[in-house]
């Protein structure tokens, strides 16, 4: 098969500002695909019967629509640079390489790095276009730098929301309108001044996040503090929890059970600590399952699939993990045995058991297949009358197994 599908990335500036190959590929297309905006950037000549097929909906259907004219000399608008955030990625992971054309405009991300003065390595780059607004709270740092794909004229004054409520009003925000174009302009306050409805739809919004005087730090380091979790006293405690963390070894990408997950706290920290990171939270109990889901908004997760059920039959639909936590329930029959069978090679199976059954289950399950068991014995300084004394946590038994 030969080159069929092409994508364009178009700037502000419109076709006018297109190298000429970029032109070329649109004006010998025989079907242009792209947004109304973009379509309406092509005029249409008396004799032009060429297809124009807007975005469908839903958008997830595009590939198979596009898939249909294969062998069309096809043409894909997008906006600025399509593999960034784009269409483009998407449509790369449908089809051969060797079979696409992908000509590029400058991204919105360094267009705003350019006007602003800002290194791109030094920047993390973010997208809420079509994602949960939540999704921004790992990022936010003291002095970092944030670059955001917006979704709308509203997202602006939704996202200084977001970042008073986190202590962070004195954050710079500064919203980059139709850069490149002949209207381009930039609306610039803190979080706390924020002007609701100042911004047009098309914009990229940068960020300087600086924390208020005494606002919380939560860092994407396992180990967040137990009063960030909702929880019902069902908690792994954090020096445990970030042991435990250690012990999955998080990798981008991969996907953890989390069985008996409580209040969700080892799955909520396993997708805060590295990109991309997939979980699915298993509770069977109804209240927990709401608990783990407002904690997965709370503190920046809102993709944590949380499953109600009771584990292993809950486990049979999820698709293959590349780690599992057992926090609790490793002593019920067959359970670690049903995950380890599961769990794809080289992944990492850590369970934790507070009780004697529970730490015998573990011993036997070793003796059988291997792993290493740690006993982690926590304690915590607190007040003892006018003084002050150690007081321990209950200990726990470890055990960390990779598959071969």
């Amino acid at each position: 098969m030969t080159v069929w599908l092409s994508l364009v990335g178009v700037g502000e500036g419109g076709l006018d500002d297109l190298a000429p190959a970029a032109r070329a590929l649109i004006e010998t297309a025989e079907v242009l695909v792209g947004g109304k905006r973009h379509l309406a950037m092509v005029p249409e000549a008396a004799d032009d019967r060429r297809e124009r097929l807007a975005w469908p909906s839903p958008f997830a259907t595009l590939a198979q629509e596009i898939a249909k004219r294969r062998g069309q000399r096809v043409c894909v608008l997008a906006s600025g640079d399509p593999m960034n955030y784009g269409v483009g990625a998407k449509l790369a992971q449908q089809f051969p390489i060797d079979e696409i054309t992908i000509l590029p405009s400058p991204s919105a991300f360094s267009l705003a790095c350019a006007r602003l003065g800002w290194s791109a390595p030094d920047t993390a780059l973010l997208s809420i276009h079509g994602r949960p607004l939540e999704a921004l709270h790992p990022a936010v740092q003291p002095g970092a730098r944030l670059l955001v794909l917006t979704s709308g004229r509203e997202a602006p004054a939704e996202v200084a929301a977001l970042l008073r409520a986190r202590g962070y009003g004195r954050s710079r925000m500064i919203a980059l309108e139709r850069m490149g174009g002949a209207k381009e302009r930039r609306v610039e306050a803190t979080a706390d001044d924020w002007p609701v409805g100042a911004v047009e739809d098309f914009h990229t919004l940068a960020i300087e996040c600086v924390p208020d005087p005494g606002a919380a730090l939560l860092s994407t380091a396992p180990g967040l503090p137990d009063e960030a979790f909702h929880n019902d006293g069902q908690l792994t405690k954090r020096e445990i929890r970030a042991a435990t963390i250690a012990a999955l070894a998080p990798v981008p990408d991969q996907l953890l059970w989390d069985v008996g997950a409580g209040c969700g706290s080892v799955a909520i920290e396993w997708m805060r600590s590295v990109p991309r990171a997939r979980a699915v939270a298993v509770e069977r109990k109804r209240a927990r399952a709401a608990l783990i889901a407002a904690n997965a908004v709370a503190l920046g997760t809102p993709l944590l699939q949380v499953v109600e059920g009771e584990a292993p039959e809950a486990l049979e639909p999820l698709d293959d993990p590349d780690a599992v936590f057992l926090g609790g329930g490793a002593s019920a029959a067959g359970l670690v045995d049903t995950c380890w069978a599961r769990l794809k090679p080289g992944g990492h199976l850590v369970a934790n058991a507070v009780t004697l059954e529970g730490e015998q289950a573990l011993l036997t399950w070793r003796e059988q297949n291997g792993g290493d068991l740690t006993r982690l014995a926590i304690s915590r300084a607190e007040p003892v009358g006018g003084l002050t004394g150690w007081r321990p946590l209950m200990p726990v038994t470890q055990l960390a197994a990779v598959k071969p």
